[in-house]
């Protein structure tokens, strides 16, 4: 009785893990042909990107520049694609506000789904009303 109980239990558990697998390899063919996916953007940015620009996209003045309502972040998407993957140095006027500081650059620790992930969540949250960025918008600039 317990080697028919644990047998029923191997069958079924193998299963759910097959069942699983297939469930991921549709979920990652979906991913690969659609537009980042903001919500994992999200946690992107708050590991990443929110201890500058603060968890609200609202930065600090004189500091660090807002993500919230930046032409930068919601304009051309190059621009904010660039400044992710390669970073940016020197003196930057956002919504009247200077600021003199370095933005690492992010395409040596960040994958390009990731950098898309992330900057589809910023063009997308805070009232930032932006088109999300795909993973080849991402790699076609180097």
């Amino acid at each position: 009785m317990k080697i028919a109980v644990a047998l029923a239990l191997i069958v079924a558990v193998g299963g759910c893990a097959k069942s699983s697998q297939e469930a991921a390899a549709t979920a990652s063919a979906a991913a690969a042909n659609n537009p980042a996916s903001a919500s994992d953007g999200g946690a992107i940015y708050l590991a990443n990107c929110s201890s500058c620009h603060q968890s609200d996209g609202e930065g600090i003045p004189g500091a660090f520049p807002p993500l919230a309502r930046n032409p930068a972040v919601t304009g051309n998407p190059v621009a904010v694609i660039a400044i992710v993957k390669n970073g940016l140095e020197g003196r930057l006027v956002v919504n009247g506000q200077a600021y003199s500081g370095i933005m690492p650059a992010w395409k040596n620790l960040l994958t390009d789904e990731q950098i898309a992930d992330v900057i589809s969540y910023i063009r997308t949250s805070w009232k930032n009303a932006a088109a999300p960025v795909s993973i080849s918008d991402v790699s076609s600039l180097k």
